[in-house]
């Protein structure tokens, strides 16, 4: 049976830093009271989400040493798309010579799980043998900086992988929610800022991972004990601390870089894998669980075996040559992870 993985990876970040102690200048609050309440002490902003998502594709396809003629598909997993219309997708497809299809999913913060199931769905399928899966996010575009509820969480990225076809799956089991109901707890009219109902996203929050994860784990026949290593969405310590503990996962399992990017929405997620990949944190047959929750609500699990592939040195990429990233206005590097 023909199955996918992920087989290289890419980060970008912008150049500024914003940190806490910047905030303070600004809005009503401190970097305790930030640090304490969700793990943050800086995040990284500005470019533009086309910007951050082609300088990510860009390290994850030169990481693996193929080009944008060895791609069947675009898939940009995003809730800040820098137009309306066409997707963003179509600009990166264009930037990185990628002959075949694109298209922009929009699942919020769960995005990249999102994609990585489709894109795992259309290989299995005999639809393509590679597929760049982009998550990329300028959340600073749609934050209002005089919020203190929302301005402290958010920042901008974009991390990027390759999954190919395999000769065994990978992807052991995952799971895929949204309850519309509530979709009033967190949302961005269009020319408007993020609204959220803190308290509220955060309690739904704490339940959906712990749920979706089970699901998952239920479905692959694994019990949390056998999990090697957590990916969650980077939204708050404290919501990946309390999901944890239901689940009985500790939470040094988990990959955190919270505490340098913030919330980066559909990105979130595989900037970390990016960055638990270059740190040697993932190794061949690890059971690697990704969670990840957002505006919908929405939530998403997949359970991957990971199997190391891309460079053969096993070396990253992230981005320019050196280290930097995409820059832009107005307050945020590169990074350089498989299913």
């Amino acid at each position: 049976m023909m199955g996918a993985r992920i087989s290289s990876w890419g980060s970008a970040l912008p150049d500024k830093t914003l940190t806490n102690v910047d905030l303070e200048a600004r809005i009503d609050t401190t970097d305790e009271w930030i640090r304490e309440r969700t793990g943050i002490s800086e995040r990284r902003i500005g470019g533009s989400t086309n910007e951050l998502a082609i300088e990510a594709g860009a390290a994850a396809l030169e990481r693996a040493g193929l080009s944008g003629a060895d791609i069947d598909l675009v898939i940009l997993c995003t809730t800040t798309p820098d137009r309306l219309m066409p997707a963003g997708a179509a600009t990166v497809q264009d930037a990185l010579g990628i002959a075949g299809g694109a298209f922009d999913l929009n699942a919020a913060c769960s995005g990249f799980v999102y994609g990585l199931v489709v894109a795992n769905g259309m290989i299995t399928a005999g639809s393509a043998r590679r597929i760049l899966l982009i998550g990329a996010e300028t959340m600073s575009r749609v934050v209002d900086w005089d919020d203190r509820n929302t301005a402290v969480l958010f920042g901008d990225g974009g991390g990027a992988v390759v999954v190919e076809a395999s000769p065994e799956p990978t992807l052991l089991a995952s799971n895929l929610g949204s309850d519309g109901a509530t979709r009033h707890l967190l949302y961005i009219d269009h020319g408007g800022y993020l609204q959220m109902e803190g308290k509220e996203v955060f309690r739904k929050a704490v339940r959906a991972c712990i749920d979706t994860a089970q699901k998952t784990l239920a479905h692959a026949g694994v019990t949390a004990d056998e999990v090697d290593v957590v990916i969650p969405h980077q939204a708050n310590f404290r919501i990946v601390d309390a999901a944890c503990r239901g689940l009985g996962i500790p939470i040094e399992k988990t990959i955190s870089i919270l505490e340098h990017t913030g919330n980066t929405s559909a990105a979130s997620i595989p900037l970390a894998m990016a960055e638990a990949a270059d740190a040697g944190r993932l190794h061949d047959g690890d059971l690697v669980l990704m969670v990840g929750f957002g505006a919908g609500m929405s939530w998403a699990s997949a359970l991957v075996r990971w199997s190391a592939g891309g460079a053969p040195d096993g070396s990253g990429a992230g981005g320019a040559p050196d280290g930097s990233g995409t820059g832009g206005a107005p307050d945020g590097s590169g990074a350089g992870a498989t299913a």
